[in-house]
């Protein structure tokens, strides 16, 4: 159990990616705190999910378009688990429209819960991890990439800024042995985005596996990267997405 004993905050993690890296977490002997937004018996189960494993969970209602409440539930996290050692900025939205169409109270939703929350829960976290300690944001392989026609252009810029984000504090934490990366899911089957939905066919057909992802491959990035078998990555993008952007 290559986390034994240690300590994460996973937001929101009431369903899909976000459920499991939670899931994954716990499996290497990780304590977990999730936030969640609305889905409290979504989360109550994630919490029992954890404690499957023989370990503590604990679920945190928070918005994370509510800079207060994204501070807040990085202090709760770490009064109830005595510590953070890793923390993983999963919440994310997304909103589909060309620019010229798209309003401005949808704009604002994608760089608060995108770009800003990430930002505010990496600072409230900082001063609780111990040297050596994790933070894993999760992005997008459309950072990289933006098919055309899908109306993605603000949703891309924001996982393009979290890749930045993610490179800049790599730097500012590396002299604590603190390690920053960014996880870039493909197309993984998941509520926000089904295998069978009405993008299913195209986006299968970026990959050459021409399949979608599973919720656990990126759990199992995330688990890793939080490892110490990961210790000498920083700074850097991993993209799991099948192949779509090779």
């Amino acid at each position: 159990m290559s986390l034994q004993g240690k300590r994460a905050l996973v937001t929101g993690a009431s369903r899909g990616i976000g459920a499991a890296i939670a899931k994954a977490l716990a499996a290497e002997g990780a304590d977990v705190a999730i936030t969640y937004e609305k889905s409290a018996d979504a989360a109550a189960e994630v919490v029992r999910a954890v404690e499957t494993h023989g370990r503590r969970g604990v679920a945190i209602q928070a918005d994370s378009a509510d800079p207060e409440a994204v501070g807040a539930s990085v202090e709760k996290a770490a009064a109830a688990l005595g510590g953070l050692d890793i923390l993983v900025n999963n919440a994310g939205i997304i909103r589909l429209s060309e620019v010229k169409d798209m309003a401005l109270t949808d704009i604002d939703a994608l760089l608060n819960v995108n770009v800003r929350a990430p930002v505010l829960a990496s600072k409230a976290a900082i001063p609780h991890l111990d040297d050596g300690g994790r933070i894993i944001n999760i992005g997008s392989y459309f950072a990289d990439r933006v098919p055309g026609g899908a109306g993605l252009s603000v949703y891309s810029l924001t996982k393009s800024a979290l890749t930045a984000f993610t490179k800049g504090l790599a730097r500012e934490l590396g002299s604590r042995n603190i390690t920053v990366n960014v996880v870039q899911p493909g197309s993984i089957d998941t509520d926000m985005n089904p295998a069978h939905g009405d993008f299913g066919p195209v986006l299968k057909a970026l990959s050459p596996l021409n399949r979608y992802g599973t919720v656990d491959d990126i759990g199992n990035a995330v688990a890793f990267l939080a490892s110490a078998k990961a210790q000498y990555i920083t700074g850097t993008a991993v993209t799991v997405d099948g192949g779509a952007n090779a």
